[in-house]
């Protein structure tokens, strides 16, 4: 079992797209362990995608995530990385095969719907990031 996070963005949340999602993913295979909605503080948004920092969009993107409530996911289940990531289809929500949620619910490369962690690594630091320990149902 691999654990992921998965943040449903303020684009999909604005447009009472939770619901939605979440569905997509269960009938994808991963199951629900955790879950909040929150809205993001410049400084959380900023913490979260440091690793992007010299990046030209960093400060849209900042910006864009404060602009309303997200969801934070985990989910668990077989290789669920990858599952998530297959699920979400690639960043242009253009370029996304039929079915995954960049393609259901994006509107554009910088509003995509959701976000997912790329690696193990990545999906332990993102997952704490949002979640204790005690927050999480299912395996530790």
């Amino acid at each position: 079992m691999e654990r992921t996070l998965s943040l449903i963005k303020p684009d999909a949340v604005g447009r009472q797209q939770i619901g939605a999602v979440i569905n997509v993913l269960e009938q994808g295979g991963l199951r629900l362990v955790g879950a909040k909605l929150l809205r993001l503080s410049r400084a959380q948004a900023e913490g979260f995608y440091a690793v992007h920092r010299e990046r030209p969009f960093f400060g849209a993107l900042c910006t864009f995530m404060c602009s309303g409530p997200i969801v934070a996911l985990v989910l668990e289940g077989p290789n669920a990385i990858q599952r998530n990531r297959e699920l979400m289809g690639p960043t242009d929500p253009a370029k996304a095969p039929a079915g995954t949620l960049r393609q259901l619910f994006g509107t554009s490369i910088e509003r995509n719907a959701v976000h997912g962690s790329d690696g193990p690594d990545t999906a332990r630091t993102e997952i704490a990031y949002f979640f204790s320990a005690s927050e999480l149902n299912g395996l530790a």
